[in-house]
């Protein structure tokens, strides 16, 4: 079965996620995770993001870095990323270049709208 996979540029866990909070909020310029910037408000994912992986037509992950290596350790380590899966193997949809230029969740939502048209059938 296909999945998407989403992989933010950021490490699992409650240390991680309170030291990702602040760097955010006090240095948003130097914060290598644009996939956090732009799915994640200061109080955690935003509704509209939650509600579009939802409406997606194949099973979503989020993952951390960490997780993501964990799972597929042959894979590409350049994050953030979103991939299709399908029979363990990836292909990159949206690459790390690329989402790190995208400048809005409705930016985000587009692009990932237009790459899965093709890969979601």
């Amino acid at each position: 079965m296909k999945r998407i996979v989403f992989v933010y540029n950021a490490d699992s866990g409650v240390i991680n996620s309170i030291k990702d909070y602040f760097h955010k909020v006090l240095k948003p310029e130097t914060y290598e995770c644009n996939l956090c910037q732009v799915t994640f408000g200061n109080l955690g994912m935003r509704k509209e993001w939650s509600e579009y992986i939802k409406r997606l037509p194949l099973p979503v992950d989020l993952l951390h870095r960490d997780e993501f290596i964990m799972r597929y350790p042959a894979a590409p380590r350049h994050f953030p990323a979103a991939f299709i899966e399908s029979d363990g193997k990836l292909e990159t949809i949206i690459s790390a270049h690329e989402m790190r230029a995208v400048p809005s969740l409705s930016e985000l939502m587009r692009l990932a709208t237009e790459r899965f048209k093709g890969t979601i059938d």
